[in-house]
């Protein structure tokens, strides 16, 4: 029989944060940890075999097994270039800076 472990899966957007802690047996697959969290309920957008996911901010795949006290962060989609907001801010402060 597999020990259970403690972690937390964690979700946000700007108006809604979520944190839920569960036991889940060692061994258990990110995504499962996903499934058996129940945050669908509060996020039905959230697809566990197509989340983008990491463990305390550092990428880990779906695939991985967790460990004991383990953060799993689901990362939203990304609605912008990061790469082209910064050198859209860049050309506007430079033309504020030419006012």
């Amino acid at each position: 029989m597999n020990q259970l472990i403690d972690i937390e899966v964690v979700y946000g957007l700007p108006h809604k944060q979520v944190l839920l802690s569960l036991q889940v047996p060692s061994g258990t697959t990110i995504e499962n940890c996903i499934k058996l969290s129940g945050i669908v309920k509060h996020f039905p957008e959230i697809v566990p075999s197509k989340a983008i996911v990491g463990i305390f901010s550092k990428p880990d795949k779906l695939e991985n097994t967790v460990k004991q006290g383990d953060r799993i962060e689901i990362y939203r989609p990304l609605t912008a270039d990061p790469k082209e907001m910064r050198k859209l801010r860049a050309e506007k402060a430079k033309q504020a800076k030419n006012n």
